[in-house]
């Protein structure tokens, strides 16, 4: 829970005021500024933290100025808390950076030029210009992109079917576009057969070819996502002058769903690591990089960055990236004797990597084949992300690189029972709600206690 405190400095400026200060702090955010609010300390309150408007008895011109000023630094420093709280709300809660609390009070204290003053961009060169500003990551940065081509999408149906004139712009988009937003991410994929001639106009303005690339069905996490980005670009614009427009302020977004995390065992990992594929050499190679990510626990961003400099002491160490610009943390792995068996083979590997990797696709694919030949074939029941439905699929069907790194998780929590301990190995952060998916009871253990019933 966010929480707000104010306080009074013991510095006294040359009129002998002391400023309001204000700590706010939430999780890992603790930040302080300044208001920029100075009283006399007799009128504050230290237990109250806040300003006391006193109740003179008799009037002279010297007390209605105080009480007059006292009224409007207690109205302002509303102000001040009510923009922070605003601006919290509204905020990307995982990428506060620091002195985000000096920005917010900085800006309510000097609002900056009136939005007419300000010199009009697109709503495309403003997201370009964020997209150049904010430190992203490649795989942040091409989430970005996919939605940015999905809103050019949009503008360009709008325009061709109901205003030739509608330009998407900051000030413009209200919470029911918004609405209007959801109901075309999940309908593109339908748009995409009856309307091709949008994708014809949309391939000369991007250089996109979408009869290659189009568009899938979109389930409410990936819309979700799609807005958590949207909703991140409008608070900078927000923040930088370039909007006061507000889009996501009463917008209610539909709870992601997932499902529980489907794994393989540790014996299933161990039949597939003794497979024979000395006939399939290319097949055995990914084999032995997928066993070892499912005795490591690495995101195939990480794993295809190690390199031989990774093994430190009989161990891998990294930083993962999904992480690394929040609070990185080295993640080090003790290798096990399978893991060490592994290695030994590619000790002569020569290339820049610690594997001879495949793009990441073509792992997928690998994988999956890679099952089928272990003969890993089971029925499991997943959850659709599009429909929110659960299905029946054989498990080799929706085998995959995170498939590992679930193995990982999941057999380890099995035996601990124990988030922090797990996520230290794992490069979950503290508090990931990542484990609450991994705590069904498995399947051994509810036998034992039907058999308790006996």
């Amino acid at each position: 829970m966010a929480t707000l405190y104010l306080s009074l400095s013991t510095k006294l400026d040359i009129t002998q005021k002391q400023e309001i200060l204000v700590r706010f702090s939430h999780g890992h955010i603790n930040q302080r500024a300044k208001t920029g609010i100075f009283i006399p300390s007799e009128y504050w309150d230290v237990k109250a933290r806040q300003i006391i408007i006193p109740n003179f008895r008799l009037m002279n011109d010297e007390r209605r100025q105080t009480l007059s000023s006292l009224s409007s630094q207690k109205e302002k420093l509303g102000g001040i808390i009510k923009a922070i709280h605003d601006a919290f709300n509204e905020s990307d809660k995982k990428n506060i950076a620091d002195g985000w609390l000096k920005g917010v009070v900085s800006k309510f204290n000097s609002p900056g030029p009136k939005q007419d003053e300000i010199q009009r961009q697109t709503f495309f060169e403003a997201f370009d210009e964020f997209m150049e500003k904010r430190k992203l990551s490649k795989a942040r940065e091409a989430g970005f992109m996919v939605l940015k081509r999905a809103l050019q999408r949009f503008e360009l149906f709008v325009s061709i079917k109901e205003n030739p004139d509608f330009r998407l712009e900051t000030d413009n988009i209200t919470d029911s576009m918004i609405t209007d937003f959801e109901n075309f991410f999940r309908t593109e994929h339908e748009l995409y057969y009856r309307q091709r001639e949008l994708y014809d106009r949309l391939q000369a303005i991007t250089g996109v070819k979408y009869k290659k690339k189009m568009p899938h069905p979109r389930g409410t996490n990936t819309i979700n996502a799609l807005f958590t980005e949207l909703r991140t670009f409008f608070n900078w614009c927000y923040n930088t002058d370039k909007t006061s427009n507000r889009p996501f302020r009463n917008y209610e977004k539909t709870p992601d769903l997932y499902g529980t995390p489907v794994y393989i065992t540790i014996e299933e990992r161990n039949r597939i690591y003794n497979t024979d594929l000395s006939s399939r050499p290319g097949l055995a190679v990914q084999r032995d990089i997928f066993v070892f990510q499912c005795l490591t626990g690495c995101r195939i961003s990480d794993l295809y960055k190690l390199t031989k400099q990774s093994i430190i002491n009989d161990a891998i160490e990294y930083i993962p990236r999904k992480t690394k610009d929040d609070h990185p943390v080295t993640v080090r792995v003790p290798l096990n004797s399978i893991a060490k068996e592994i290695l030994s083979g590619y000790s002569g590997f020569e290339g820049g990597t610690l594997f001879p990797y495949i793009p990441k696709q073509s792992y997928n694919y690998a994988i999956r084949e890679i099952f089928v030949l272990s003969g890993i074939t089971r029925i499991v029941t997943v959850l659709n992300p599009t429909t929110r439905e659960e299905e029946k699929r054989p498990i080799n069907e929706i085998a995959s690189s995170h498939l590992a790194r679930r193995c990982f998780v999941g057999n380890l929590y099995k035996q601990v029972k124990d988030p922090n301990l797990v996520g230290a190995l794992s490069g979950h952060k503290d508090g990931s709600q990542a484990f609450a998916r991994y705590r069904d009871i498995d399947e051994d253990m509810k036998r034992e206690l039907v058999k308790m019933l006996e």
